[in-house]
């Protein structure tokens, strides 16, 4: 098994064909970030996206699962975004994956995804992935992503980031670990067969603590409002920004934290790219930018 510290390794290849490899959600937060890391280190990234990526992947579009896998040796899966519902969509795109002779599936799934609630499909994906033997599969579950504080998930409102804890903390990740791991799974998916990695940041932080750092890096105080849950939740349905079924999604996302049982630091990201998890301080000064006030017309 080749050492996972050693990011040097060259990708395993099939033949004398250099690998191609499928990125849903190609023009993501992850998902972009994978195709750059897949490019560097030699392997064909195709992205696949509704629009503005290589090629057209839509998930309510049966019609676009057998291009978007033509000639592909591996799979970076993302599930439907804003959604609960989605493991037949899944079961049927995999079928065809393993007709069209797919060997390795990476599927992003999410944080102590073994006690999500029934309504969400994650865990079904993760079970739908266990049942296969046609190919194999390494699962990412992380942690809440700090990408989350830079754009418009938890976007600053009168300089106070608002959303509810409970005063708990969570071991925030950045999105480029997220995508490193990923990487790592894909170009030699032999070393990462049946792996489940929970990437996660360095430290356990409470959001007013995340406040207290984005605070000391633009020379401007930031605090977090610990708004009342349903309040955020309904808020969130009622202004539109998520569907009502994804009401579920978020009472789970957020309850995990308040109820102390958010994500805890390991050594996931060192142990399978060699170097240490990314701070929130380090974080923080690469997005500054994201927090600068916008000048007055």
């Amino acid at each position: 098994m080749p050492n996972q510290n050693d990011t040097t390794q060259k990708p395993e290849t099939t033949g004398a064909r250099l690998p191609t490899v499928l990125v849903l959600g190609g023009t993501g937060r992850t998902g972009a970030l994978i195709a750059k890391g897949l490019a560097d280190r030699g392997l064909r990234a195709r992205t696949a996206s509704r629009s503005g990526a290589d090629v057209k992947f839509d998930w309510d579009d049966v019609s676009t699962y057998a291009p978007a896998l033509d000639g592909v040796d591996r799979v970076y899966l993302v599930t439907p975004v804003m959604r609960t519902k989605f493991i037949h969509q899944v079961a049927e795109f995999l079928n065809l994956a393993e007709a069209s002779g797919i060997r390795h599936v990476t599927y992003l799934s999410a944080y102590g995804s073994d006690r999500s609630p029934e309504e969400v499909d994650i865990r079904a994906v993760e079970l739908e992935l266990g049942q296969r033997s046609a190919f194999t599969h390494s699962i990412l579950r992380p942690a809440w992503v700090m990408q989350n504080f830079s754009d418009q998930h938890l976007p600053l409102i009168g300089d106070a980031f608002m959303v509810p804890t409970g005063g708990k903390n969570e071991a925030f990740v950045d999105a480029q670990d997220i995508a490193a791991v990923a990487v790592e799974t894909l170009v030699n998916p032999d070393a990462h067969a049946g792996a489940q990695y929970a990437p996660t940041g360095p430290q356990a932080l409470t959001v007013a603590e995340v406040a207290e750092i984005v605070s000391g890096v633009i020379g401007r105080r930031v605090v977090h409002t610990d708004i009342d849950p349903n309040a955020w939740i309904n808020g969130a349905v009622d202004a539109g920004f998520v569907p009502a079924d994804y009401a579920v999604m978020l009472h789970w996302l957020t309850g995990t934290i308040i109820s102390g049982n958010g994500a805890r630091p390991n050594g996931d990201v060192e142990k399978v790219t060699g170097r240490p998890a990314t701070s929130f301080r380090d974080f923080a000064e690469r997005h500054a930018a994201a927090w600068a006030l916008q000048p007055v017309a």
